[in-house]
């Protein structure tokens, strides 16, 4: 089987990676560290199936693309993929599907007013999102009031996120783990696919601003079987239902964030492509034929229930100075060969590109990902910090806590 996987960064090589145990693997455009990796277009590509991995090229219509032209696709259409491109919508669908979520309430650029009222009637834990894309830093959590406001003001005149901003969801904040769950859907069925704590903070004890996902680590301990069966029922399942009811034909990756309150799990928010860096976490604990899931996937068919090895794994994203305002890119990169040597360690390249001597550079703000396993998360994360630690180039950036807590350490 030959598969396309479209995207360039570390989720879509951990997916490469993945796949080439059992599939013939093509990366557009990939990276120079990613094999396989192709400038050609992925509708001129001719494979068996296409993968894609970020969230804009779904929210352009890709996947209608290709499914127009007779191709097996794994990713919704554009249609489905309002479940990401719109924050607003993906509230109504929860709510329309009785799923629990926080209080929220949407608002658009003539109703700032509004807008700061809503606040008022908040807890004291504010929560601001774009409706828009926005690379997953579309996203301010604040116990201030005033830093709130200030928020809101800025998404709704477009100064922060130009036109992904004007519309805004304000949200009560919830309190308690997050946790992401994954799930593979053929349109009508879906299987659970792993699940992750990703850390989206820039700073270690979770301070700073919201970045991409700096690091993340598979198996979670709080997610028994209890809470991920729960998940699957009570939000996965009648979200499928609700986008079946609304003629949506839902084939791909459904990541559903949780917070896992005192009242029971509540969905923060859907993605519609599996997480990154969760993926570089979950996928290489994949047991089973990934090809073979995501063939079904696409063909509407379901049958192969995924499995998953005991392993643990840690996943640290290595960050270029100034991510995730201003990341400094051209810096050259040393290391990557040293670190994956050593013993249970795997990196993949996410925002990483050449210089004139076709060596490593950085380009982009996060610029690899160093993934450690083991037989329990201490090991995975020693590990992948030892790799970590053999890696450089000027002013990398990496959280030191990433599965501290998980790891009891």
């Amino acid at each position: 089987m030959k598969v396309v996987v479209v995207g360039g960064g570390g989720r879509e090589h951990a997916m490469a990676s993945v796949l080439a145990r059992t599939a013939e693997v093509v990366v557009t455009p990939g990276n120079p560290l990613i094999p396989g990796s192709v400038p050609d277009a992925a509708t001129a590509i001719d494979a068996d199936l296409f993968v894609i991995g970020p969230e804009q090229p779904m929210v352009d219509g890709l996947a209608d693309e290709l499914r127009a032209q007779g191709k097996l696709v794994v990713g919704p259409g554009i249609d489905g993929a309002r479940l990401e491109g719109s924050k607003a919508w993906m509230k109504q669908v929860l709510v329309d599907a009785g799923v629990a979520t926080a209080r929220h309430g949407t608002f658009t650029a003539d109703q700032l007013e509004p807008a700061l009222a809503f606040l008022e009637t908040l807890p004291g834990l504010y929560v601001v999102k774009t409706d828009g894309l926005a690379a997953g830093k579309g996203v301010v959590v604040t116990e201030s009031l005033a830093e709130a406001r200030d928020a809101v003001r800025d998404y709704l005149s477009g100064a922060a996120f130009g036109a992904a901003g004007t519309t805004c969801v304000i949200e009560e904040g919830l309190t308690g783990p997050e946790l992401s769950v994954f799930a593979l859907c053929d349109g009508t069925r879906s299987v659970f696919f792993g699940a992750a704590q990703d850390h989206k903070r820039i700073g270690d004890g979770d301070t700073g601003p919201n970045t991409g996902g700096m690091g993340a680590y598979s198996p979670v301990p709080v997610a028994g079987p209890d809470i991920v069966e729960g998940v699957i029922r009570d939000a996965i399942e009648p979200t499928l239902a609700a986008l079946t009811a609304q003629g949506i034909d839902y084939r791909g990756f459904l990541f559903c964030g949780l917070m896992l309150t005192p009242d029971g799990p509540k969905v923060l928010e859907y993605n519609i492509r599996f997480g990154d860096p969760e993926a570089q976490a979950v996928l290489p604990r994949l047991t089973s034929d990934l090809a073979q899931h995501l063939f079904e996937a696409a063909s509407g068919a379901l049958v192969t229930p995924p499995t998953f090895t005991d392993d643990a794994m840690v996943c640290l994203v290595l960050a270029a100075e100034g991510y995730p305002q201003a990341p400094r890119t051209g810096d050259l990169i040393a290391g990557v060969d040293d670190a994956a040597a050593l013993e249970g360690v795997t990196v993949f390249a996410a925002g990483v590109g050449s210089d004139d001597q076709q060596r490593p550079v950085t380009a982009g703000g996060r610029v690899l990902d160093v993934v450690g396993r083991g037989p329990d998360l201490a090991t995975a994360r020693a590990r992948a910090y030892a790799g970590a630690a053999a890696i450089s180039w000027p002013g990398l950036y990496l959280r030191q806590d990433i599965a501290a807590g998980a790891a009891g350490t």
